[in-house]
């Protein structure tokens, strides 16, 4: 209620709150019928003053109707032209732009130096204005109005400047080809006039450089060379095992290491991981002749193993023989000043120990699948020996305190097996002593 109530009204409000909630008087309705329950607190019955309308009600403490619809349905033209454009100035229209449907100042074309007003060229076409009534998510909704055929043209142009790309590219080629046949038919001119000569595998190589490798993009020009491309064909090396335990994947460089298909055959494998190619073949030897001719271009010598690589061989060569004369040398003066060659005829490491280093991998079965499984260490003592037609041996059963054979639970070491028959016997035995 607004205003203050007197001493008279307050009493009789009061009274009258007093009765509903005892259950005299009846309860309060709201705008919709409703009855408003006489125990909720004051706080939470009354709405807040900026929404007080002076009766009551509790809407204010309710959730908005969620069938209330939040974007309108209603597609309106955003942005659309509304038929030809104007042929002369008119009056009231946009000074700038010269359409009806904006002011100047609200006017979004780029400023004129002078507008359509005075020249009375160039005029826009009038804006499609829409009434449509929206609410507040409506009218944020960016999509509401968006037409889906401006969208096409942007494939439009993106496939005429793809044509036109491959149309230049084609033509590229062609004159590659044509001088490529040019250069090829002159060379057999030259070659049938002054004879074949030793420079074609020259010419060749120099000319396979222009070729693009499978899986690589190489400009010959500019030297640069895209890497981590396979051919389409290929099968990614992730398919070989879809086991998520077997080999790791690494997407980033597209390299598998270790070998997916560890349970095939060696000698059918299909694809072995990339460190089989990494150590197989002279991989190794190349990698340690890099390594040597780096080290020793840095120490000053002139080696590298690409621009002369029968030097960078021999030198390598050389590098080990006399590595290995120094070794022995300073093995045999260590040998002469301090002595101790007798130690060096010892036996090996793992016999001494009975340890070793050797690094054998198991499968979750037991299987061996890298390395070779060590012997099973055997006793000085005869193992699986039977003697007098046991088949078992001694100290296999156990019974209160005392050891026997199994086959026969006899407890008498070195007596004949009586098998099953002296098995009953004893049971038998143990029925009477427990009867008696």
């Amino acid at each position: 209620m607004s205003g203050k109530l007197s001493r008279e009204e307050y009493r009789k409000q009061k009274d009258l709150e007093a009765a509903r909630k005892a259950g005299t008087a009846p309860a309060a309705r709201d705008e919709e019928g409703r009855e408003i329950n006489p125990h909720i607190p004051q706080y939470i019955s009354e709405a807040p003053w900026y929404i007080n309308d002076g009766q009551p009600s509790l809407k204010h403490q309710r959730a908005p109707n969620a069938n209330e619809d939040r974007f309108t349905d209603e597609w309106y033209q955003r942005g659309q032209k509304a038929g030809p454009a104007a042929t002369k100035y008119r009056k009231g229209a946009c000074e700038n732009c010269g359409a009806m449907t904006h002011k100047t100042k609200d006017c979004v074309e780029r400023p004129r130096k002078k507008g359509a007003k005075w020249t009375g060229k160039n005029i826009k076409e009038d804006e499609v204005l829409q009434k449509v009534e929206m609410a507040f998510d409506a009218k944020r909704d960016r999509w509401n109005g968006y037409d889906t055929a401006e969208h096409k043209k942007i494939y439009e142009e993106y496939e005429q400047i793809e044509e036109a790309r491959r149309k230049l590219k084609e033509s590229e080629l062609d004159k590659q080809d044509a001088k490529a046949a040019a250069m090829a038919s002159k060379m057999e001119n030259n070659a049938n006039e002054f004879g074949d000569s030793d420079d074609d595998d020259d010419d060749e190589e120099k000319y396979a450089d222009k070729f693009d490798m499978p899986g690589q993009k190489v400009n010959a020009k500019t030297r640069t060379t895209i890497r981590n491309l396979r051919i389409r064909e290929d099968r990614a090396k992730y398919l070989y095992n879809l086991d998520p335990n077997s080999a790791h994947y690494d997407p980033k460089t597209r390299s598998m290491r270790e070998n997916p298909l560890k349970d095939q055959d060696p000698n059918n494998l299909i694809y072995a991981g990339d460190n089989f190619q990494r150590y197989s073949g002279n991989t190794s030897d190349m990698a340690s002749l890099q390594l040597f001719a780096w080290q020793a271009s840095d120490k000053g010598s002139d080696v590298h193993v690409q621009a002369n690589p029968t030097q960078a061989e021999l030198l390598h060569k050389k590098f080990k023989e006399k590595k290995a004369e120094q070794q022995d040398q300073s093995k045999t003066s260590i040998l002469a000043k301090y002595g101790g060659e007798e130690h060096l005829d010892a036996p090996a490491r793992e016999l001494l120990l009975a340890q070793t280093e050797n690094y054998v991998e198991y499968s979750r079965s037991g299987r061996v699948l890298k390395g070779q499984e060590p012997a099973k260490a055997k006793s000085k003592y005869q193992e699986d020996v039977y003697i007098n037609n046991h088949t078992s041996v001694w100290g296999s059963f156990w019974l209160e305190g005392k050891w026997g054979y199994k086959c026969c639970r006899s407890f008498l070491k070195g007596s004949y097996c009586t098998g099953k028959a002296g098995i009953e016997a004893a049971e038998a035995s143990e029925n009477l002593l427990s009867k008696e």
